[in-house]
């Protein structure tokens, strides 16, 4: 069994180019393409599994477990399970990330920073 989910077919989110849920098709995994500008990222978040981010360009500050870390092009952050994080782009270039959650759907509890 194989299924292809083409440009216009796939789902676009707040700041994700696309958001994918594996569950409908049977996909254990599920991840987002984010396309984040400079200043902009998520509040303080936690997930009962791992996230692993990929970045791709730009640089992102993440603040994980309360230690920021500066993460850049190549470099592969992961995040653990429970674990509250949340992140920022910061610099002049948009950040562009892939970040996998270990689910078949995305499962994020909002925290009070």
């Amino acid at each position: 069994m194989f299924q292809i989910l083409h440009p216009g077919e796939q789902r676009k989110g707040k700041i994700a180019a696309v958001e994918f849920e594996g569950e409908p098709y049977g996909a254990g995994v599920s991840f987002f393409i984010g396309d984040v500008e400079p200043g902009k990222g998520p509040g303080l978040h936690k997930h009962p599994y791992s996230e692993t981010c990929i970045i791709r360009s730009g640089q992102v500050a993440i603040v994980v477990d309360g230690e920021e870390i500066v993460a850049g092009p190549g470099d592969i952050v992961v995040i653990g399970p429970d674990t509250p994080h949340r992140f920022t782009a910061i610099g002049d270039e948009r950040l562009i990330a892939v970040c996998i959650h270990a689910s078949d759907r995305f499962i994020i509890e909002w925290l009070k920073a």
